[in-house]
């Protein structure tokens, strides 16, 4: 259970025995990142914002650390420990005495009332301070979902006053968003009333962390680039086919003015009071589903180590951080890190979620094909030999099955350590920070999967068949059509986001392990046209999540003393 406004914090000591010490406060984290008192301000007590230009500033002084990507095998439910890990590698990083910086997404509102809980980490592995994190933080989701609504808002009001764009009501694309999971508003009806201005028409709301105005904000380098890219949002189509942008509509400036401060990295601590950066929250799926370009960007100057979290495995979050962000930072991949469990190698080789829990060697040594892709697939990416497992330590894992993992990573070359961030904290990741130490050291770089101008189909192709382990890809005549429209508006350079279920390598949820014989569908094509990338979605894939019958949200509540309790 986390609680919020407590100035204290329980951080683990040499040996283990906790202590209690002091929250650092916004100007100590500040100075710990050489970062002047007019470079950051604080919001709230122990969380600041980074100027902008102070990102900028920092890269000119020339200082570039090493970058470290942490991915996983294909996750299960019960979550394999990826943000413990990434929290709990930077400070094993700081007690071998290198600096680093974790960047990791904020979290969504909607999966902290819902079914996942908070993403703060866990254990002795936690971003600080949690509770502010997890509900709220320092409003960055709400501008964006601000912002996003204005648009929407000056979309109905264009149609209201005479639809001077010729904007075809059947064909807007720009939905309304709120940052909860309320499944009602999957398919709504608007602009319905008595006045005969009223355009009425279809729409829908998704979450806020699907929104491109979210993406938007993860990719800007700085506010010129935030505003030019609103700017290029696609909002609809015209009768005649064109095009209808934001800046046709004279939206951009109001809402980059909305996320002006939003824009700014947001610096906090980890639980052993080193600094973090939390900032954006894009999905792992519509989106890239890593930390902002510029919170990046302000770890890379700053540490030695920046260390990022990619959504989901490497065939989703690390195959875009590798094609869609690394090429907009101008910088590479130096060393990733593989997060696997006991029990997802178990549920990948057919144990059920109750036997994945407890011993189950058959079936462990079967679910090795599932990490084996994975790790084929960093080498697809040019990472070979700079991969490090890092085998994430939970109740009922055995020595045996312990040591037959490692056995499968020597035969293909990879190292292989117990990291325990939860239980032991930056202790627990000592020898995970050595080992990353030394594989960033090897002087390998990160490539992108495919050429620049690769068209876009071919680039899911290769995805597919490299990443995936598909025969090939078949189009739905949907798909076909959506691509004729992009192309039609100009809109089919860039790189593509491959949006579907992160619960196996292929596009069906049930295809456990290391998939064989199948072929992926390409359902619908969506440009990103902000964002600078073509969505294509395989499968359905739902913008708008809904509660559980239990949500999350019974469990939080406010005590009489103003302590928030429950948000786990």
């Amino acid at each position: 259970m986390q609680t919020v406004s407590s100035s204290l914090r329980v951080a683990p000591a040499k040996l283990g025995v906790p202590r209690i010490t002091r929250m650092r406060s916004v100007s100590e984290l500040a100075e710990s990142l050489q970062l002047g008192s007019d470079e950051v301000h604080a919001v709230g007590r122990f969380a600041g914002k980074v100027a902008v230009s102070a990102v900028g500033e920092r890269l000119r002084a020339g200082h570039r650390g090493k970058l470290v990507l942490v991915t996983g095998m294909t996750p299960t439910k019960h979550g394999e420990g990826k943000t413990v890990t990434s929290i709990g590698l930077a400070d094993g990083l700081h007690r071998i005495g290198q600096r680093a910086v974790p960047c990791l997404r904020q979290p969504s509102l909607g999966p902290v009332f819902g079914v996942k809980g908070g993403a703060t980490g866990g254990g002795r592995s936690t971003v600080e301070p949690s509770g502010e994190i997890n509900l709220g933080f320092t409003g960055d989701i709400h501008a964006i979902a601000a912002a996003h609504n204005l648009l929407a808002a000056m979309v109905d009001n264009h149609l209201f006053h005479g639809n001077a764009l010729g904007i075809d009501p059947a064909r807007i694309v720009w939905p309304r968003t709120v940052d909860l999971d309320d499944r009602a508003l999957r398919h709504i009806t608007v602009g319905r009333g008595p006045d005969p201005r009223f355009v009425a028409h279809e729409g829908s709301f998704l979450i806020t962390a699907a929104s491109e105005v979210m993406v938007i904000l993860a990719l800007a380098r700085d506010y010129a680039d935030l505003k030019a890219r609103l700017g290029r949002i696609l909002v609809a189509y015209a009768r005649d086919g064109s095009a209808v942008r934001a800046s046709d509509l004279k939206a951009a400036g109001a809402m980059a003015a909305l996320l002006r401060d939003a824009l700014e990295p947001n610096l906090v601590q980890t639980g052993e009071g080193n600094p973090a950066i939390i900032h954006a929250g894009p999905f792992g799926n519509l989106a890239h589903g890593t930390a902002s370009h510029l919170g990046i960007e302000l770890a890379l100057a700053t540490s030695d180590y920046a260390v990022v979290e990619a959504g989901f495995a490497t065939e989703l979050g690390a195959e875009k951080f590798v094609d869609i962000v690394t090429p907009n930072l101008g910088v590479d991949v130096d060393a990733a890190v593989i997060v696997a469990t006991q029990r997802s190698l178990r549920f990948q080789g057919g144990a059920s979620d109750d036997e994945a829990l407890r011993p189950a060697p058959a079936a462990l040594e079967r679910g090795l094909e599932n990490l084996g892709q994975h790790l084929s697939n960093l080498e697809a990416m040019g990472l070979g030999g700079a991969v490090t497992v890092a085998l994430n330590r939970f109740p009922g894992d055995t020595p045996e099955e312990a040591e037959r993992l490692r056995a499968f990573c020597r035969t293909r070359g990879v190292e292989i350590v117990e990291s325990r961030p939860f239980e032991e904290g930056g202790d627990g990741s000592v020898d995970l920070a050595h080992a990353v130490v030394h594989a960033a050291s090897l002087g390998r770089r990160s490539r992108p999967l495919y050429p620049v101008g690769t068209p876009p189909l071919r680039q899911l192709e290769m995805i597919a068949t490299r990443l995936y382990g598909a025969d090939g890809i078949a189009s739905a005549p949907e798909a076909v059509e959506d691509l004729a429209h992009i192309e039609a508006i100009g809109e089919l350079s860039g790189p593509i986001c491959v949006a579907k279920t992160p619960l196996s390598l292929s596009d069906d949820p049930h295809l456990r392990n290391r998939p064989r014989g199948f072929t992926p569908t390409v359902h619908r094509w969506m440009r990103s046209a902000g964002a600078g990338f073509t969505v294509a979605l395989l499968g359905t894939i739902e913008t708008m999540p809904g509660l559980p019958t239990r949500p999350a949200a019974e469990q939080i509540d406010l005590t009489d003393d103003g302590r928030i309790v429950g948000v786990h």
